[in-house]
């Protein structure tokens, strides 16, 4: 797993974890069952703030990217496959939009509809 941050970015540290693993979960790069860094250990790597790692585990847990147990650490969830599936879905949705010159606001508004 390789990942960074950039303190110089306006986005939060911990978002910009929670993009990292979550692309690599969806890109297939995570797969299911597979452990991620204990947070004291990514921080070092990263100079970070544990609490900044804990957050972006808790954020993916909450997503449900993550399963997270005391003693277990961090590990990716049965449901990645799934994301990784969805994850290609909606290269291919996207890809025929641009096909159709289709703006992106008019398919995010398509998707918001569909979730109605």
């Amino acid at each position: 797993m390789y990942l960074s941050v950039d303190p110089s970015s306006s986005t939060p540290l911990f978002e910009q974890l929670v993009a990292g693993i979550r692309a690599q979960v969806i890109d297939g790069s995570l797969a299911q069952g597979e452990r991620l860094p204990a947070a004291r250990d990514l921080a070092d790597s990263l100079d970070v703030n544990v609490h900044t790692v804990l957050r972006a585990y808790q954020v993916l847990r909450d997503e449900g990217f993550l399963d997270l147990r005391r003693g277990r650490g961090a590990v990716v969830t049965a449901r990645a496959r799934d994301y990784a599936q969805l994850g290609r879905d909606i290269d291919r949705v996207v890809a025929e939009a641009q096909k159709l010159d289709l703006t992106p606001s008019a398919l995010t508004a398509m998707i918001r509809k569909a979730f109605e």
